[in-house]
């Protein structure tokens, strides 16, 4: 693992991430079953153009999203004072190869990760009820424990005046060897698209 210091959401996280997969987007690489997305070849060709014009290309935020970005830096203290624990941020975490990455909420010592979620009420009663890691986010904790190392993630998600909900998951090996091959043929396609397209400039 590769680890450049950022802090989320920075002009230089921004530029550290662009035309390269993020486990924030690997479910638009694979299913949670290790089979090819359907959006795939759409991220495939975004990356490209990121690559090519150096400009990362913005995301739909709508107001509940911002809103839970407001709230996730209570949300890692609280985590964090529960747990006694110091959680590191601000890093942008890069395979050996360089060819893709993440962004951990939070490194907790040299084993472990932790993912934060900020939903809407309704969500997070919809969380609490289930008691598990919500497949929305399988692709997402699962990649950045193969990227990192890490033995475990635990996927917080919290709204203020309802109980935090905390799970703690470790890695799917099966997956992560669909995951790892899956990257590694996106990645290997992606190189020839852009230079394929830059012969062209």
């Amino acid at each position: 693992m590769r680890i450049i210091e950022c802090k989320q959401r920075s002009e230089e996280w921004v530029k550290a991430r662009c035309g390269i997969p993020t486990a924030s987007s690997f479910d638009k690489i694979v299913t949670s079953k290790g089979e090819p997305s359907k959006q795939r070849n759409g991220y495939l060709y975004q990356l490209a153009a990121e690559r090519l014009s150096g400009t990362h290309e913005e995301s739909y935020t709508s107001a509940a999203m911002e809103q839970g970005i407001e709230r996730e830096e209570q949300a890692r203290w609280i985590y964090a004072m529960y747990r006694e624990i110091v959680v590191d941020e601000g890093k942008f975490c890069l395979s050996d190869d360089g060819q893709y990455g993440c962004s951990p909420d939070g490194l907790v010592g040299s084993d472990g990760l932790v993912e934060l979620k900020c939903p809407i009420g309704k969500t997070q009663v919809e969380y609490l009820l289930a008691g598990v890691l919500p497949t929305a986010y399988f692709q997402q904790v699962q990649g950045q424990l193969l990227i990192t190392g890490c033995q475990w993630c635990d996927f917080v998600s919290y709204y203020p005046s309802l109980p935090r909900f905390e799970v703690r998951i470790e890695p799917d090996h099966a997956f992560l060897q669909k995951l790892r091959t899956a990257l590694d043929e996106f990645c290997s396609e992606l190189d020839a698209i852009t230079h394929c397209i830059e012969q062209k400039l």
